[in-house]
């Protein structure tokens, strides 16, 4: 009996897939391609990375080829942190975690959006269970997660893509702490990371040789459970902005700081800010630096924010997925002009694509875009 369901879900998923593909392959055949939407489908065993034409309709058709190989292994289960794939050197690089065999993968970008392996790109992430990675020019740091000895460690990625780890580079956690989200400020200098499991935040001050100097306080209370993803201000480089996902039922938060040039955290204004939703996980900002994003895994939706110049929010209001059952929205990410946002629904094994216009979102019709079969997708990058 349980063989017989487990072969018709397969059976449905796969039938979902291929739907999707051909409704979006129709759809895109007179629609220009526009950019494209990368994917880490963290897979077991050996991972790999989907990529996507990204057409002016908001549909998506898969790159021939894809997925790519990455050269590493993912777990084939969710991993539930922001970052998880990035892209380096104007968008010339892909770095993938590899969560299942504590490695970083780095992939080359072809113009028309195909990935080939970089030779000698993948390397140990400097611990175990690496889920976020930062990238500032040549400077990379992966946060790995694993329940013992979690860390921060540091890497030079070369004009070839290879990463070369930097000496005495690597912050120990303490066990248990769950780093969900690592990241740079716009200038690279200040890295910030999220403890989600003890409600703290790291700052550090990142010195010239590529090392971290904790900030004076460091590390800082996060104002809410369960501080998750985080973005600094792209037009500030001393503002910046986390997701407390565990308040509970429509009690989720977003906490904005003050960030000094010795990476010292203060409050903003009435921080933190209420989201009126449920696990507020993803945090992502307008180039401009005026809107924030926040993906709501619980509610299977995505609040709007307008952003003061000195960096309160206002929350403008809450957008709910077309079709939430299941979904579990995770990462999201803006198109380079704003004109669109994605996001990775893990729940569904699929894609969801927004037009953004003023302060509002609008699915796309051809949303959600399934990934390939066995991928529990992590991360997003779109050019």
């Amino acid at each position: 009996m349980r063989f017989a369901v487990r072969k018709a879900l397969r059976a449905s998923l796969l039938a979902f897939f291929v739907s999707g593909i051909a409704a979006a392959s129709a759809s895109a055949s007179t629609s220009p391609v526009v950019g494209h939407v990368f994917v880490n489908d963290n897979t077991a065993t050996t991972n790999t990375v989907a990529a996507f034409d990204r057409h002016a309709d908001g549909t998506l058709t898969p790159v021939p080829g894809s997925p790519f190989q990455a050269g590493g292994a993912g777990t084939g289960a969710d991993i539930a942190s922001q970052g998880a794939l990035q892209q380096a050197l104007d968008g010339r690089y892909l770095l993938a975690v590899d969560a299942g065999s504590n490695q970083i993968s780095v992939l080359r970008v072809g113009h028309d959006g195909s990935l080939s392996p970089v030779p000698g790109g993948v390397v140990s992430s400097g611990g175990s269970n690496p889920v976020s990675i930062a990238i500032h020019g040549h400077l990379v740091y992966v946060a790995n997660a694993s329940s013992v000895g979690p860390n921060y460690t540091g890497f030079r990625l070369g004009s070839d893509g290879q990463l070369h780890p930097i000496a005495g580079s690597s912050v120990t956690l303490p066990d248990g702490s769950q780093p969900g989200d690592v990241l740079f400020n716009g200038d690279g200098t200040v890295l910030a990371g999220t403890r989600v499991s003890t409600g703290l935040i790291d700052s550090f001050r990142v010195e010239d040789s590529g090392r971290l100097d904790a900030a004076p306080g460091s590390p800082f209370a996060a104002q809410g459970a369960g501080p998750f993803g985080s973005e600094f201000r792209p037009t500030r480089s001393d503002q910046l902005f986390v997701s407390n996902a565990h308040g509970g039922a429509n009690n989720g938060t977003i906490s904005a700081f003050s960030v000094k040039e010795d990476g010292a955290l203060s409050s903003i204004g009435s921080s933190p800010f209420a989201d009126k939703q449920t696990a507020p996980c993803w945090v992502e900002i307008t180039h401009d630096g005026n809107i924030l994003y926040t993906v709501n895994t619980a509610s299977s939706s995505i609040s709007t924010y307008a952003i003061s110049p000195g960096g309160s929010l206002t929350l403008i209001g809450s957008t709910v997925f077309n079709d939430p059952t299941g979904l579990a929205p995770e990462d999201a990410r803006l198109s380079p002009d704003d004109s669109s946002l994605w996001v990775v629904d893990s729940g569904l094994h699929a894609i969801s694509g927004f037009a953004v216009s003023g302060t509002g979102l609008h699915e796309f019709g051809s949303s959600p875009t399934p990934v390939p079969a066995g991928a529990v997708p992590a991360g997003i990058v779109v050019n």
